[in-house]
C-alpha cells in the first residue's frame, strides 16, 4: 500500500471521527411584548420574562449527554439555580443582570467529552416604574380613552388596580397593567366626575407601589382643548 493511500485513509478516518463527535447548539427563546417569538443570545428589558433554554444536541449517536444549566446573578460565582434537563424554562421576576451557561458531559463507555458554552446567555432586567394619569376621556376619539398605567411602565411582577365611585362602589378591577377601565359600569357609560383609583403592585426590584388617588373622567374632553396628565 502506497504512502499516499495510507495518508488518504488516515485523513478519511479523522474526518469520520470528527463527524461523529457529539455537540450542542444552545438557544434562548422568549416571546416579546408584541407576541413574537425571539431567539437571541442576550436580553435587555423589563421583567417578568419567561425564557426557554434548549441544548439542541447534535451527532449524539451512541453518546449519552448529561446537561447542566447554571443560572447565576451578576457579581456572584455560585449559581442560584441548576437545571439538568435538555430543555428548561424559567421566569425571571427580579431586576438585575443574570447569566445562563450550559455545560454538557457526553459519555460512551469509557469515553468522555465535555462541552461548555464560549459565551453565556445574558439577561438584564430594568428597575421597575409605574405611573398613572390624573384623568382620562373615554369619548371614542382614540386618545386617552382607557384609564391605564402610563406608557413606559416596566418590570411590574405583581399588579392589582380598582376604580370606585364616590359612594365606594367598585366599578372595575384588573390585574394586568396593560389593561384598564373604559369608563363603563354595569354596561353603561359612567358619568363625568371624580372616581377613586387604588393600585397595589410590586416591581422586579422589590419596590412596592401603593397608589390611592382621585381620577377625573372627562367624557366631553377633546384633544385640542387641554392636556390630560
Amino acid at each position: 500500500m502506497t504512502r499516499t493511500l495510507l495518508l488518504a485513509l488516515w485523513l478519511f478516518a479523522l474526518g469520520l471521527a470528527a463527524q461523529s463527535q457529539p455537540g450542542v447548539a444552545p438557544t434562548m427563546t422568549y416571546v416579546d411584548a408584541d407576541g413574537f417569538e425571539q431567539t437571541e443570545t442576550a436580553y435587555d428589558g423589563p421583567a417578568p420574562l419567561t425564557v426557554t433554554f434548549s441544548a439542541n444536541p447534535e451527532n449524539s449517536g451512541t453518546w449519552t449527554p448529561r446537561y447542566e444549566w447554571r443560572f447565576t446573578r451578576e457579581g456572584q460565582e455560585t449559581p442560584f439555580l441548576v437545571r439538568y434537563d435538555e430543555t428548561t424554562q424559567y421566569t425571571f421576576a427580579e431586576s438585575g443582570m443574570f447569566r445562563v451557561t450550559l455545560l454538557v458531559t457526553f459519555t460512551d463507555g469509557e469515553r468522555t467529552l465535555e462541552y461548555e458554552m464560549d459565551e453565556p446567555f445574558t439577561l438584564t432586567f430594568a428597575e421597575s416604574r409605574l405611573e398613572f394619569p390624573n384623568a382620562f376621556s373615554p369619548n371614542g376619539d382614540g386618545v386617552n380613552d382607557i384609564l391605564r398605567a402610563k406608557d413606559g411602565y416596566e418590570s411590574i411582577v405583581e399588579f392589582r388596580a380598582a376604580v370606585f365611585n364616590r359612594w365606594g362602589r367598585k366599578l372595575h378591577e384588573w390585574t394586568d397593567p396593560a389593561d384598564g377601565w373604559d369608563g363603563r359600569a354595569s354596561g353603561s357609560d359612567a358619568p363625568d366626575g371624580a372616581y377613586y383609583l387604588t393600585v397595589d403592585a410590586r416591581g422586579a426590584d422589590g419596590r412596592k407601589y401603593r397608589l390611592r388617588k382621585t381620577i377625573s373622567l372627562l367624557r366631553g374632553y377633546t384633544e385640542n382643548s387641554s392636556t390630560l396628565e
